[in-house]
């Protein structure tokens, strides 16, 4: 798919990236923040298709039929991803901390996962939770 819930989420990693990348590297040129950020993102588009992650994802998260992400999609990701970094460098910092309060409560409530939710069932699985998330 070119487009899911979860491109929110990757918009949000842009809104991150943009954030944690201005606190360390705040010196940095910003086209050189964003060329870290596309290559962040395009790693983890690599790690997320591996049969470790894929296997973890439908373990322990939502995701209990995932596949991994065709290349249409990753490259989707990536591109929502750069969308976020380019919207976090215009808004304000209220602004920013808005959307993606926005960004995580939207598919929370749709989808019953989000962004936040997925890291925290990748790094310590909960049994409520992802029973919570199965009754869609």
């Amino acid at each position: 798919m070119l487009l899911d819930w979860y491109s929110l989420s990757h918009v949000v990693h842009g809104l991150l990236f943009y954030g944690a990348l201005w606190l360390i590297a705040r010196r940095w040129p910003v086209k050189w923040r964003f060329l870290a950020a596309l290559v962040i993102e395009a790693s983890w588009e690599v790690i997320e298709n591996t049969p470790f992650v894929i296997d973890r994802y439908r373990a322990t998260t939502a995701a209990l039929g995932y596949n991994g992400d065709s290349v249409l999609n990753s490259m989707s990701d990536i591109a929502m991803m750069a969308v976020g970094f380019l919207i976090a460098r215009k808004l304000p910092l209220w602004a920013a901390v808005v959307l993606i309060v926005v960004l995580e409560i939207i598919p929370l409530f749709v989808i019953r996962d989000n962004l936040t939710l997925n890291v925290w069932q990748l790094i310590a699985p909960n049994g409520a939770l992802q029973s919570w998330q199965s009754a869609r």
